[in-house]
């Protein structure tokens, strides 16, 4: 067994939570360095976004209802 397939079988051994994590860090290590001003212009937006839902401003839609136009949406695409 090559090494990356030991390092996988031994991956897959642990508990959901922990395998989220270790690729959540895989994932992160294919990423070049956070834009430091990226960072904060998201930053800014999530803190607006919040906002207008605090406000009772913002336009919110049940996740029932967005993952059904999700799914939609990918059953059109796919044929």
């Amino acid at each position: 067994m090559s090494y990356r397939n030991a390092v996988l079988a031994e991956a897959l051994q642990l508990p959901p939570e922990e395998r989220a994590d270790v690729a959540k860090q895989l994932i992160a290590s294919l990423d070049g360095p956070a834009d430091e001003d990226v960072e904060a212009a998201w930053l800014t937006e999530v803190e607006r976004r919040l906002q207008d839902v605090d406000r009772g401003t913002a336009k919110v839609e049940p996740w029932d209802a967005v993952r059904e136009r999700l799914a939609r949406r990918l059953r059109t695409n796919r044929e």
